[in-house]
């Protein structure tokens, strides 16, 4: 057991000193520093954006002791994840782990860097949240979040980077944003410098369908339209007040989170069927999703 537990531990700290290499101390705000991740040799580094309160004069301490200025590129509230671009070159890339390889119960390390050196605690991954549909994907984790720690990696064993550790999403709840959705927001805001949201120009409420329609559709509620913007694309497309939008694009639609969540940058400009129910009969509309402005 002694053995097993030696090996363990020699593995754990193996992990935090390869992927330390690619933790960075990240000052942004008045009080004690975050931590960042690098995302690109050429001095991305990918953060937590409630660590950033300020969006000049903000410094990088890497991992060999230097320190640096940094620019921010763009934030996306929604996944609290900041971009940042350092005034370095030839930084140590990490291993990202894509969903596939993480799996509830697996170990994780939280790093952190708000002072001159890595620090670490451990976890486990307690849960996994997953939505194809808006390109979320969240590690939920048992691990104690210290001070600065927010912005850095959940680090598995093996030294791959399971995600980036926040404690601002859901109050008391530790969360690691994933692989592929850091690799989202990171490739949206270097291109756009802001996260690209779909837009139908409509108001909606929730609205309780009546039996029959729920039963046939497999859902309770669907998404009554009480307002249409003039020239938007729900109008173009041919949506009234007074439809209950009920699916998009394939995906059920029940409130408003849920059309939010299927407005997603990836789909502007595509022309994509609606389901409604109006005056009681489902029908079925095409809109062409725009850019919100």
């Amino acid at each position: 057991m002694a053995d097993v537990l030696q090996t363990l531990s020699d593995a754990m700290a193996e992990a935090v000193a390869s992927a330390g290499e690619s933790v960075v101390q990240v000052a942004a705000r008045r009080r004690l520093p975050a931590s960042g991740v690098v995302w690109s040799a050429d001095g991305v580094i990918v953060s937590s954006h409630h660590v950033i309160e300020n969006d000049e004069k903000i410094r990088i301490g890497l991992a060999n002791g230097e320190t640096v200025d940094a620019t921010l590129v763009g934030r996306d509230p929604s996944t609290d994840l900041a971009v940042l671009r350092a005034a370095t070159s030839g930084l140590t890339v990490p291993a990202w782990a894509e969903l596939d390889e993480v799996r509830v119960g697996h170990l994780g390390l939280a790093l952190g860097r708000p002072g001159d050196s890595v620090q670490a605690t451990l976890g486990v991954v307690s849960a996994l949240s997953r939505s194809d549909n808006d390109n979320k994907y969240f590690a939920q984790t048992d691990v104690v979040m210290y001070p600065g720690f927010s912005g850095g990696p959940l680090v598995g064993v093996t030294g791959q980077v399971i995600g980036l550790n926040t404690s601002a999403l859901m109050r008391g709840v530790s969360l690691a944003v994933q692989t592929p959705t850091i690799r989202f927001v990171v490739e949206n805001l270097l291109t756009h410098g802001k996260m690209r949201r779909g837009y139908l120009g409509v108001g909606i409420q929730p609205a309780r369908l009546p039996a029959a329609l729920a039963e046939q559709l497999g859902q309770k509620t669907g998404a009554l339209i009480v307002s249409v913007e003039g020239d938007s694309p729900a109008e173009k497309g041919g949506l009234f007040m007074g439809d209950t939008i009920v699916a998009l694009d394939g995906h059920n639609i029940d409130d408003m989170d849920s059309l939010l969540a299927s407005l997603s940058g990836t789909r502007i400009g595509a022309t994509v069927p609606v389901r409604i129910v109006r005056g009681g009969q489902v029908h079925e509309v095409t809109v062409t999703i725009g850019e919100r402005g």
